[in-house]
Parts: C-alpha cells; structure tokens; sequence
C-alpha cells in the first residue's frame, strides 16, 4: 500500500454536504493499489452509539490514482470519519486526520471532522440548470431583425467576418426565431454582451445600464426575455465587470482630467499621465494590454456600487435568469462574494456562471459562482473525438481526474461547450468531418453538467478562431445541413426524455490503452444506457458486458453500428452506438 499516494482533507471536494443530511467522503489512493475502502463515522459526542460503516466504491480514475466515494448521513448534522483500507495483498491501515494506524482506533479522537452541515453554507447551484440545454448566441451575427436599427456601414448579410465589421444583428432577430430554438429543443440561451459599446462583440462597455441601439432598448430586451420565458426558455447575460470599454464616461473623465479626475481610483494607473508606451504596454492595468479596454478596480466602494447595481437591475427591472462573467478570475473573489449575494437577494434561481479556463475549485465554493465554462472538459473531449490525441484510456483519465476534482453539485452543472466566441467551430476543429463532430456532441449531450451549443454548430456553420468563429447565422434551409440539425434535435430530445442521461450516474465501461473505441454507462434509478463510440479510421467491436447479457436494448439513436444477437455492437469507423435498458 504506497501511503505516499493516499489523500483526504475535510471540506472543499473532499468531504462536503450535499443537502442538509447527507455528507460525501471521498479518498485518493495509488490505482489499482488499493482494493477496498471502507469509511467509519459517527457522531463525536455520541460515538459508541452511533458509529457505523460505509463501504467506498471507485467513481473516477486518472492515470495515477483511485478515486473513492460514498455518501452518509450523519445522525446529527455533525460527522468524525476515518478510512480501512485494505490492498491487494490484504494489508489493513486505518487513516485518520493525524496518522495511518496498523488497528482500528478505540475512540474517535484523533478522526476527521466535519463539524456541522450548516444549512446557509450548503452549495446549491439553481434546480432549473441540471435539465438545461443552452444555446450561445453573438447578437450582431445571429439575425437582422430590424433593419432600421442596421448600423449604416453594415455588410452585406453573411459577408466575410472581421474583426471590426457589422453586419446588423439584433434582439428583434432573436425573437423572431424562438420558434426555430423550440423546434431544436434548447430551453436556456447565454447572449455574449447587449449592451452600448462600439465594437462587434460589446466587450469593451460604454453603458452597462442601455442595450446598444444597434440591437433595439431596453424594452427590446424585456420583449425577447418574456418571448423566451413564454416558450420555457431561460436568457442569461454576458457581464463584463473585469474592464469597461475607452468609451466608458467614467473612463473618458480620467483621460481628461488625469490623477485630478473623482474617477482616478475607478482604474488602476502605474502612473501619470496616462498613455501607451513604444512597445505597446499601457501604463494603466488593462484586459490583455489593450488600451481600449480598462480594467476596473472592483475594491473601489464607488465601483462596486455601481457594478452590483447593474447586476440586480437587469434581473429585476428585465427579468433576465443569471450572469455570465467575463474573465472572472481576474475579478477579486471578496466582489463575487458581493455579486452573489446581491445577485440571489433578487433572483435566489438565478444562475451565476463565471468564465474560468483553468481548474476553478477556488470559485465554487458556494459562496461565488454556481458553475464555470467547463474548457478542461472542452479540451479532454476535442483531444480524443476530434484532433486524435488521446487513445480511450487517456480521455477516460482526463475526465476522471475531472469528475474527482469537484463536488457533486459543481458537475451537476458544469457548463459544457465544445466551441464559442473564443474558439474555432466545432466542424471546423473536425476538419469539416462530420462524424467526428457527431462523436463530440453525442459524448456531450449524454455526459454529467450542462451542454452548450454555439450557434449555427447544428446547421453545419464552420470558421477557424475569432473573428472566424463569428460568422453570420445561416437561414437558407438549402443551405443549412438538416442531417446535422436533425440529430443535434433527436440528441436533445433524447436528453429531455431520460433523466439518466441528464443525472449524475456515469461510469466507464471500456477504455483501454491504445484503442480508440469508448463504452460509458449512464444510470438513473431503473433506467440505464450504454453508449459506444468508435473515433478511428478502422471498424471495431465493443462486447456488453456479461452482467448485462441478459438485458434486452434498444437501439435509441446509431450511425454506422448494429447491436448484434450475440451482444456485441459492431462498429464503422467513426460511428456511435446509444443503447437504452428495456424493463
């Protein structure tokens, strides 16, 4: 037993309660070293009387370690705990919070603790997201519905993006096809910036408090929030609080007045006066070093004032259902506590989703965010179905050392996109291979958290990164892929329908080193589902296992694959099999 490997810590994804009864315990050991793991807990004033034991089961895996889990419901809210663990050549060591011991402990004295499940610090993401779909849209590129409002230097629609060129979409488009959203089956919408700024993409802010007249007002956006609300559809804003635009007031005062201006502290300046220098670097903190876009100083009274404002009327006064947040780890963590709590006295349900590229546990504490942009996700997927780089075994450690890295609440609903504003399409990073594509999205939307689709995706747009990516929404049906949108909608009808592939009850059936075929389960109460994957070029078989050779299966949703009388699936390269348990 390499001791060496063995971890725990009460709290953060460790040790943490999920509801108000019950606590998940999780431990690492070395993989396949460990081959049991049993938990003892109990309550500390009340040991001899309530001390039980739970046995562990391995949930994830990554290329080093074992991640073991089990869930118990402490008698009194409070909970000691220390772990049996027996390995493979039947060695018994009990860990505690001070040591690791040959026998079992006589008292609890020297256990883990988890002192009390306080019901305010309890971390629960809104109930609504776990059964979202979103669908990303970038307003200027999505649909024209207004043609008044059309910028006069606009192109021509479907023109050849660029970085600084319009082509005239706007919130009136959106509305005007909530019928073709309903018809795919999404039921949230995350919008990248509304409001005023001069630029095609809105993230350099002139007025947070008016929708940019080129996609309608203010009442626009409360028309097309309660068009989206009638159809079951939520609408979730982009909120760029890390830096205004160079045509925010506040920043314009500071231009002109310098360290004289009442908004000298709303920015951080290195000195004055404020400029550029030779090789481009702003003497004041920007996003990046773009000059155009301060960055504000969210510990500055006046600055929060005036930023949690803006937070609680869009959802107040327009009724919007949550925030994104814009390169939100660079944004203090003592004004997202702030954020939250303003957010939440308003909207209790409303969805706060930060913009995090890196491993965010820092985040989802319960006391900032409810989920981050889940781009680990993103990158572990895209490397197996798209780009090839990972054989099955390497994509099913990445996604496991994923699944151990949270709680349970964080995966529910993680948001999981493939593609956005920021990246090349999805067709595009395929290499325009349509069943590659098909093998991404299905992991996607049958896979634990939140699935986003960016624009266009289902209908075959393509583009490499920004402004590629930004192109404008195709609505020539003749011109649109229908193969693509048709499984994109039975995807997410499939979704919808069976609350294991929504659910949390996911584990690896088949990745072995150096193959490229995947066989996942998904379980939820009496309904189960294998789903097989075959992302190489050569044709290839996957056997169910024996525990279910007596179960009979549907075929749900396949390309290329046939589920044989024997109980192997035979797949075509590229193909995918989705299998459902019937009673």
């Amino acid at each position: 037993m390499l001791r060496e490997a063995i971890y725990h810590r009460p709290k953060n994804n460790w040790a943490f309660a999920y509801d108000a009864a019950h606590i998940y315990l999780r431990i690492r050991t070395k993989r396949s070293d460990v081959t049991a793991v049993t938990a003892i807990y109990g309550d500390k004033y009340a040991w001899e009387q309530t001390v039980l034991r739970s046995e562990m089961r391995v949930f994830a895996s990554d290329e080093l370690f074992d991640y073991w889990e089990t869930v118990v419901k402490p008698p009194f809210r409070r909970l000691r705990y220390a772990f049996e663990l027996t390995d493979s050549e039947g060695m018994v060591a009990y860990m505690t919070e001070q040591s690791f011991l040959a026998e079992e402990p006589k008292d609890s004295l020297s256990f883990f603790d988890y002192p009390y499940i306080n019901p305010i610090d309890l971390f629960q993401p809104p109930a609504w997201v776990k059964d979202a779909v979103f669908y990303q849209i970038f307003p200027e590129r999505f649909a024209n519905g207004d043609p008044s409002l059309t910028p006069a230097k606009a192109e021509p629609w479907g023109g050849e993006p660029t970085p600084s060129n319009f082509f005239g979409g706007d919130l009136q488009g959106v509305i005007d096809h909530l019928d073709y959203l309903n018809e795919l089956g999404i039921n949230a919408i995350y919008f990248t910036p509304v409001f005023q700024a001069p630029s095609n993409h809105k993230y350099d802010t002139t007025d947070y408090l008016k929708v940019d007249p080129s996609f309608g007002t203010n009442e626009t956006l409360k028309q097309l929030v309660e068009a989206c609300h009638a159809r079951g559809i939520r609408v979730l804003l982009d909120a760029v609080f890390n830096h205004a635009g160079g045509t925010f007031p506040p920043f314009l005062d500071l231009l002109e007045h310098g360290s004289d201006s009442q908004y000298a502290d709303w920015f951080h300046v290195r000195e004055w006066p404020v400029g550029v220098s030779e090789d481009g670097i702003p003497n004041y903190e920007t996003f990046a070093f773009v000059a155009s876009m301060p960055k504000l100083n969210t510990e500055n009274a006046d600055v929060k004032r005036y930023l949690l404002e803006v937070a609680k009327y869009w959802i107040d006064e327009i009724g919007i259902d949550g925030w994104r947040l814009d390169v939100a780890n660079e944004v203090d963590h003592a004004f997202w506590r702030e954020f939250r709590q303003t957010v939440k006295s308003v909207n209790p349900e409303a969805y706060i989703l930060g913009e995090i590229w890196h491993d965010s546990l820092m985040w989802l504490q319960g006391d900032q965010f409810d989920a981050v942009m889940n781009y680990p996700f993103t990158n572990a997927v895209l490397d197996f179905c798209s780009y090839g780089k990972l054989d099955a075994k390497q994509f099913a450690d990445a996604i496991g050392s994923q699944l151990a890295a949270y709680p349970l609440q964080v995966t529910e609903t993680a948001f999981n996109l493939l593609d956005s504003h920021d990246t090349p399409r999805l067709l595009t990073i395929c290499d325009e291979n349509e069943q590659r594509m098909k093998l991404a999205a299905l992991f996607q939307l049958t896979f634990p958290g939140v699935p986003c689709i960016y624009y266009g995706d289902e209908v075959g747009l393509t583009g490499g990164g920004d402004p590629g990516c930004r192109k404008c929404m195709e609505w020539d049906e003749e011109k649109q892929n229908r193969d693509l949108f048709s499984f994109y909608q039975s995807l997410i009808t499939m979704r919808k329908e069976h609350a294991a592939l929504r659910g949390t009850g996911f584990s690896f059936l088949s990745a072995e080193s150096g193959s490229r075929v995947l066989a996942y389960e998904r379980q939820e109460g009496d309904e189960r589902f294998v789903i097989v994957l075959n992302a190489s070029e050569d044709t290839a078989s996957f056997a169910l296992p024996a525990a279910t050779a007596g179960a009979r299966w549907a075929d749900q949703l396949s390309e290329g694959a046939e589920l044989k009388s024997n109980g192997t699936v035979a797949l075509e390269a590229y193909s995918y099999a989705v299998l459902r348990e019937l009673a």
